[in-house]
C-alpha cells in the first residue's frame, strides 16, 4: 500500500529531522527540502498529499513558494510553520491558499492532528468533486456509490452506468437510441426494450418510496431525470 507523501520545506535541520522521524513513525513518506529553491524543485518532481512549509526560508520565502504552488492551480494542502505569531503574516498566507498555520515552538501532537484534519478535508473535497446531485439523490462516479435521502442504493454496473448518464444530462430528454448507444454501446444488437426494462429497475430502486420522483417519461420521446420542484 502506498504511503501518503509529505514534503517538508524547513531550513532548520533539527526541526526538519524531528518532523521526518515523527511523520515516518506515523506512516507517512517524507521528503525534505532545506530552502525555497529546493522546495519548488522537489514539489515539481511528484504529487504530494501534503506540504509543510516554513515561512522564513533562504533562497525563496515560504510565502513566495506558496504563491508559486497556487499560481499553477495546485490544490495540495499546505500547512505553514512560522516563528512569528503575527496576524498579518497569517492572513497573507491564508489569502494565498495555505490551509493552516502552526506557530513555533509547537507540540508535535498538535501538528499531527492538523495534518490529519487537512488530509481528511482534502479527501472529502476530492470525493465531492466526483459527486453529482439531483434533489436528495447523490451519485459518486469515483466510488460508484448512490444515495437517496441518505439511504444507500445498490445498483448493478449497468444500472449505475445508465443513472450516471442521466445525471450527466439532467433536464435533457434522452431517447432510446441515445441511451442504447451511450450505455450499451454502438454494436448492441439485443432487445431494444432493454432501455425500458432498466429504467423500470432504476425507478424501483431510486424513486419508489421517495419524493419527489426524479426519472420521468416524456411520452413518445424518451426519458428525463430532473427535480420537478
Amino acid at each position: 500500500m502506498r504511503k501518503p507523501s509529505i514534503l517538508v520545506v524547513e531550513d532548520e535541520e533539527k526541526i526538519a529531522r524531528v518532523l521526518e522521524l515523527e511523520l515516518e513513525y506515523e506512516g507517512y513518506r517524507v521528503v525534505k527540502a532545506h530552502d525555497g529553491l529546493e522546495g519548488i524543485e522537489q514539489f515539481r518532481k511528484e504529487t504530494w498529499e501534503l506540504i509543510i512549509l516554513d515561512v522564513m526560508l533562504p533562497g525563496m520565502s515560504g510565502v513566495d513558494l506558496l504563491r508559486r504552488i497556487r499560481s499553477g492551480g495546485d490544490p495540495t494542502p499546505v500547512i505553514m510553520l512560522t516563528a512569528k505569531d503575527e496576524l498579518e503574516d497569517k492572513v497573507k498566507g491564508l489569502d494565498l491558499g495555505a490551509n493552516d498555520y502552526v506557530t513555533k515552538p509547537f507540540q508535535i501532537e498538535e501538528l499531527l492532528a492538523r495534518i490529519r484534519a487537512a488530509l481528511r478535508t482534502n479527501a472529502l473535497e476530492a470525493e465531492d468533486a466526483h459527486a453529482m446531485r439531483a434533489a436528495d439523490l447523490t451519485v459518486n462516479e469515483s466510488t460508484h456509490e448512490v444515495f437517496r435521502g441518505g439511504d444507500p442504493i445498490q445498483l448493478t454496473a449497468k444500472e449505475f452506468s445508465l443513472l450516471a448518464y442521466f445525471m450527466h444530462n439532467q433536464r435533457q430528454v434522452l431517447n432510446r437510441e441515445q441511451l442504447l448507444e451511450r450505455v450499451w454501446g454502438y454494436d448492441y444488437d439485443g432487445d431494444t426494450n432493454i432501455v425500458e426494462v432498466y429504467v423500470r429497475y432504476l425507478r424501483n430502486k431510486m424513486d419508489k418510496g421517495y419524493d419527489p420522483q426524479l426519472l420521468h417519461t416524456v411520452r413518445g420521446v424518451g426519458y428525463v431525470l430532473k427535480d420537478p420542484r
